[in-house]
């Protein structure tokens, strides 16, 4: 593999879809230092300043008393439909704004594995406050984000925390504490999840203000015997407890290579870093890492963001209809930010490639060819007819066309809008 071909593979993986002048970049400076500078950025990120979280008005609902109308709650409940609307179509501008890639992408990750939905949170801002605490903490040691994230009110609403009673316990939020978030099947009991929904139990979330706090009345202060492991646990010890698991490094540093790596190739032992960012590193420097070109299907927003960027299209600067025709597009893939389908997150592989999604993928490609920016329509026209399906693979940083694909973009190549839309849904471009 040429540096070039390695570089332009580490940022399609590590970040939401370099552009050409990203890889011109990184192949002058080598696979080393782009790793560096991905890991461990120089600067503060620019874009992302200049894109801030959108600022809410009070969760509608607050407003509500137990005489409010029928019409009263209807119209509060399209108001908070609104403000998700709001605060999805600000993370989707970001992601594309962002310079800092790997760190934005990585938010996307934990969003899936500590998948909230908030169809049942239904409050923006507390869906909001679970995107700051990923941001916060995803790039650290796993304890201080369990430790947060046993707290978060989205999580806590989302997985019953707040009906956990010393009385009833519910274990919905221990169980899957340890099966999807740190520990994995396998390496906890039964014992050990109704010992532990005995230690979250106390923490409730007004719904009104979308603030989680301790009540010691609700909470079970008796011993309990987790892990092998007795005293009175709470939720922080509880969360310590299980962080300091080694198969909690282990079971994270897998799903970190699911993701970014995919299911093909093994996972390579001894992964796991201190944080985030070293079992990162240890992943892109894994000889494994560089055999796994090729093989993994984007995930429909890594599509769509990867495309965007490439293009040169701001969500932020499109007509109103358009960004809604965006966040239609991803709905009709099935992934839409702030809405997994379940606790365990988002499908991968296959899955993405359905009769459905490639019609979907195919009117969101047209949307886009249609709304490229000038100047990097002009990269295309810029070359002879006979070579654009070379520029456009250069455009959408794609190695090579197979011969397949490159007879079916050979006769578009006059239709410039027409061989970006063909670009974006061959399947060079959707498997990376």
């Amino acid at each position: 593999m040429s540096d070039r071909e390695a570089v332009a593979h580490l940022l399609r993986r590590a970040t939401f879809g370099p552009t050409a002048d990203e890889v011109d970049a990184a192949e002058r400076a080598g696979p080393a230092a782009t790793l560096d500078r991905l890991l461990d950025p120089v600067r503060a990120d620019r874009g992302a300043a200049a894109t801030p979280p959108p600022t809410l008005a009070p969760d509608p609902y607050a407003a509500l008393t137990k005489e409010s109308t029928r019409e009263q709650r209807q119209k509060a409940n399209a108001e908070r439909r609104e403000q998700l609307q709001q605060v999805t179509g600000w993370w989707l501008d970001r992601m594309v704004a962002a310079e800092d890639g790997l760190t934005e992408k990585l938010l996307f990750f934990w969003h899936g594995h500590w998948a909230t939905s908030a169809q049942k949170v239904k409050s923006a801002r507390t869906m909001l406050g679970q995107l700051d605490t990923l941001r916060r903490h995803g790039r650290g040691p796993l304890g201080p984000l369990v430790a947060a994230m046993v707290r978060d009110p989205a999580l806590i609403i989302w997985l019953d925390g707040q009906k956990n009673t010393r009385k009833a316990p519910n274990e919905n939020l221990a169980r899957e504490l340890m099966e999807l978030f740190t520990l994995g099947i396998g390496n906890y009991t039964e014992a050990d999840v109704k010992a532990g929904a005995r230690a979250l139990t106390g923490w409730v979330v007004d719904r009104r203000t979308g603030v989680a706090r301790f009540e010691a009345k609700r909470h079970d202060p008796g011993e309990k015997t987790i892990l092998g492991q007795s005293g009175r646990f709470d939720a922080p010890a509880y969360a310590g407890l299980l962080a300091t698991q080694p198969a909690a490094a282990t079971f994270v540093a897998g799903r970190l290579w699911f993701r970014y790596a995919g299911a093909e190739i093994p996972a390579p032992d001894g992964l796991a870093g201190a944080d985030t960012v070293a079992t990162m590193r240890a992943i892109f420097s894994s000889p494994a890492f560089a055999q796994t070109r090729g093989t993994l299907v984007k995930q429909p927003v890594e599509w769509l963001v990867g495309a965007l960027r490439q293009l040169g299209v701001r969500p932020s600067a499109l007509p109103e209809q358009q960004r809604r025709q965006l966040l239609a597009g991803l709905n009709a893939l099935d992934q839409v930010p702030l809405r997994p389908p379940s606790v365990g997150g988002w499908p991968a592989g296959a899955a993405w490639l359905t009769t459905s999604s490639l019609q979907a993928r195919l009117r969101a490609a047209g949307m886009l060819a249609a709304a490229t920016a000038p100047t990097v329509l002009a990269r295309l026209t810029a070359a002879p007819t006979a070579g654009r399906p070379d520029a456009l693979a250069r455009l959408l940083v794609v190695d090579g066309w197979g011969p397949r694909t490159r007879a079916a973009l050979t006769p578009l190549a006059g239709e410039p809008r027409k061989l970006l839309a063909a670009g974006l849904v061959s399947p060079e471009y959707t498997v990376s």
